[in-house]
């Protein structure tokens, strides 16, 4: 069984590491809050003490508003941790593998799916800082894994925690009468996350390098959030804007490795099926 470190074990994703995969995996965790206060002597400390087989980075600074407002707190959440992390398990004899972002093709012209080769200036600190923690990484530790991960959501369950997420965004606007806009121009896949979690077992053996991780989205964001509404059974009041974006992905070479999601529209699907909800019922 595969010892395996999990960063932001307390967060959406590294909580439903923690419950999903403990038949799999021999999880520890680094201690709560750890991280935001650690030295790079400590981190390499615990990793020596812990001999994981892989670490699995989960943390991390993700509100692009407040990356952009507090440059200093984000690079050192999302460029210094990570690379302390290589560092430490490189010594270690571990494997890393990274949680990035979608984050990374902000700025791009167009509205066809990025692959992992696309030329990268990210208009965003965040998206910087990510694509920045990959190079550095990679440098560190070619063997290092990083999952460009996109926008995912889960429904409240099991006591964990739910973040802001599109679904649950959705029923809590109808739930309040309020409008919600959306952009028919702007394009990226969005994710169940149980199913990225189940999708990190065949993960930890990906060669080295960058994949692309998650939901492919063939639609607008504002199509995608009326397929969702008619899912879920609600009806909140969408307003439609035409800004551009696109962070949609590629997800051939993660494909071709064994990663499989669903479409954004499936894995809503799934998600409902898992909770035991039937689409349109608008029991969520």
């Amino acid at each position: 069984m595969k010892r395996v470190l999990v960063t932001g074990a307390g967060g959406f994703v590294g909580s439903r590491i923690l419950q999903q995969l403990r038949a799999q995996w021999k999880l520890t965790a680094f201690p709560r809050g750890m991280l935001a206060q650690a030295a790079e002597e400590d981190v390499l400390r615990f990793v020596q003490q812990v001999q994981p087989d892989c670490v699995l980075h989960t943390a991390a600074l993700s509100d692009t508003g407040y990356c952009e407002a507090h440059p200093e707190e984000s690079f050192r959440a999302n460029v210094e941790v990570p690379v302390w992390l290589a560092r430490a398990a490189r010594t270690a004899g571990a494997g890393l593998v990274l949680f990035s972002s979608d984050q990374v093709y902000t700025g791009l012209p167009g509205c066809s799916p990025r692959d992992e080769d696309a030329p990268l200036q990210p208009a965003n600190v965040y998206g910087r800082h990510k694509l920045l923690a990959e190079q550095r990484v990679l440098d560190l530790l070619p063997q290092a894994v990083c999952l460009r991960a996109t926008w995912m959501y889960d429904l409240p369950c099991y006591g964990l925690p739910v973040r802001g997420n599109l679904p649950l965004n959705l029923v809590r606007a109808a739930l309040q009468g309020q409008a919600l806009t959306f952009s028919r121009r702007d394009y990226r896949g969005v994710t169940y996350v149980r199913q990225a979690v189940q999708n990190l077992l065949p993960a930890l053996s990906l060669p080295g390098g960058v994949y692309n991780f998650g939901s492919e989205n063939d639609t607008d964001m504002f199509t995608t959030a009326q397929a969702f509404c008619a899912l879920l059974g609600a009806a909140p009041r969408l307003e439609a804007a035409a800004w551009e974006r696109c962070l949609a992905m590629d997800t051939r070479k993660a494909r071709a490795a064994g990663l499989c999601f669903d479409t954004t529209r499936d894995g809503l699907l799934r998600c409902l099926q898992d909770y035991g909800l039937r689409p349109g019922s608008g029991g969520v």
